[in-house]
């Protein structure tokens, strides 16, 4: 149902129970006015009887107002009847009287009136229509009090019956044409005072719930509309104000995700190119050994025989080709060795949390696609570390690339963070569930290319390149806990920054010595 049904129902029924009270108050009104006036006539006739009673009570005097009774009401339409009572010591008495209708007092009501002396008015049916009765009483005079006389008048009211119907009758057509006006009024007004508005009104809601967040309501108004779109304006500035927030906010964190991606894939850049140059520089290290003694050796024995005697020109010419060419064989390795050397470390203090955060989406790639659960457990208010940065990322990402080789199933790798009682270390631990490694090579994974893998990849660096940033670099050390078929757990040390230098605390009393 449509508010303009209801509102068309709920005035019908408003106005109904309102004309129809007023109505019912105006014919009340009108039946009192018509009684009143009646009641005023029929008193007039009952004080002249009474006054003619009291001043002629001997026979002829009856005989005289009994003959006028009749007279009056025979020539007065309105008067049905007219009897006079006696009343003395409670005995009622019937005097005269005249009547056109039949009608028999009642002598206790009659008795009453003459006791109280109040004169009492009554409405009546009688045979021929409504009527009213008065019964009116007076002391007769002389020193008896107690002789009183009653006057019963009757007058017919049919007059007032049909004035009230024909008002009843004046009111309901007049109460119609009115309501059928004020309904003709209200279904006119009715476009101007709703149904414009409210079509305003919804119009601007439907475009701003389709994305038009300018849209504002403007009503030349000073009522309830008006106030509605004021509301609806304001809403609407607060969600434009937010919305344009919300995407300023929407922009910032795009900027910032577009910013920490590059961040992360440069610094994935710069670890790996780290990596690539740490596992490059052991093998420079060990080729310059390797190769740097023979020809030392060659290049000894070559001046040894020049100085040892004279030889034939070409002989000796070729012992000096031999010592130049060892001698440049030297100065490339030493180049080589001197572009592969890692840079000068930096020391940063810097937290677990904050170092983890930019280290494990380096390796979440590998984690998803391996299929592997991964879990991380920092200690709480742990202690800040003094450490480089890179050399630190390297260093956890061989340990999960190693934790992820051993399970070439399903697994899981847990890296936990604590520190050591003495407060003087920080443990980071690389826990895998794989296949775990035998005792019997526990010391031999940290030598550098030492691989229990056969493929022709370059092996064997990893945990020789962990030992050597965990050691070398940060003055700590590398531990390693396996059991075959169990798992492996790498721990590294690192020193825990001091709280006043921020520099690392002596450790010259620490054993740094694998257990």
């Amino acid at each position: 149902m449509t508010v303009r049904n209801r509102l068309t129902i709920v005035t019908i029924l408003g106005l109904a129970i309102t004309m129809s009270a007023w109505g019912w108050i105006q014919v009340r009104a009108l039946d009192k006015i018509l009684t009143d006036h009646q009641i005023k006539r029929i008193d007039t006739v009952g004080d002249t009887v009474i006054t003619y009673y009291q001043s002629f009570p001997t026979r002829r005097g009856l005989s005289v107002l009994d003959k006028a009774l009749k007279e009056q009401v025979q020539s007065d339409v309105n008067l049905a009847r007219i009897d006079i009572f006696s009343v003395i010591n409670g005995d009622v008495e019937y005097i005269a009287g005249a009547n056109r209708v039949q009608y028999n007092w009642s002598e206790t009501l009659v008795e009453s009136v003459a006791e109280k002396l109040i004169p009492c008015h009554i409405k009546l049916n009688t045979e021929m229509g409504p009527a009213l009765g008065l019964l009116t009483s007076d002391i007769m005079p002389g020193k008896d009090k107690k002789n009183r006389v009653v006057v019963c008048v009757i007058a017919f009211s049919q007059d007032n019956t049909e004035i009230l119907n024909r008002a009843r009758h004046l009111l309901i057509i007049s109460s119609a044409g009115l309501l059928f006006l004020i309904l003709l009024v209200l279904y006119l007004s009715y476009g101007w005072i709703i149904r414009r508005p409210l079509r305003r009104i919804i119009g601007a809601i439907d475009e701003f719930q389709a994305g038009q967040y300018s849209r504002r309501i403007k009503l030349n108004r000073r009522d309830e509309w008006k106030q509605l779109a004021n509301h609806f304006n304001s809403m609407a500035d607060k969600i434009e104000h937010v919305l344009a927030q919300y995407q300023e906010l929407n922009l910032s964190l795009e900027k910032k995700i577009q910013d920490a991606t590059h961040n992360v894939v440069q610094l994935q850049k710069e670890v790996n190119h780290l990596q690539q140059l740490t596992a490059l520089g052991y093998l420079t290290a060990n080729l310059a050994h390797e190769l740097g003694t023979p020809l030392h050796s060659i290049a000894g024995m070559a001046r040894l025989l020049l100085e040892s005697g004279k030889w034939p020109p070409d002989v000796g010419h070729k012992l000096e080709l031999i010592v130049l060419q060892t001698q440049r064989l030297d100065t490339v390795i030493q180049n080589v060795r001197r572009a592969t050397r890692l840079p000068e470390p930096h020391f940063e203090t810097l937290s677990i949390n904050e170092l983890l955060s930019e280290t494990l989406p380096l390796i979440e790639p590998l984690i998803l696609k391996s299929d592997i659960r991964f879990s991380v457990n920092v200690e709480e208010n742990i202690p800040s570390l003094y450490v480089d940065r890179y050399r630190f990322q390297i260093a956890i990402l061989n340990l999960i690339e190693n934790a992820v080789e051993a399970m070439p199933k399903k697994g899981e790798i847990s890296i936990s963070a604590s520190v050591l009682p003495d407060g003087r270390f920080i443990t980071i631990s690389v826990k895998d569930n794989g296949s775990g490694i035998p005792p019997e090579l526990i010391e031999k994974v940290r030598e550098p290319f030492f691989s229990t893998h056969n493929d022709e990849r370059m092996r064997g660096l990893g945990l020789a390149i962990v030992n050597g940033i965990a050691a070398k670099v940060h003055g700590g050390r590398l531990e390693i806990k396996s059991s075959p078929d169990i798992g492996t757990e790498i721990i590294l040390y690192f020193p825990v920054v001091d709280a006043v230098s921020g520099k690392v605390a002596p450790y010259n009393n620490l054993s740094l010595s694998n257990p």
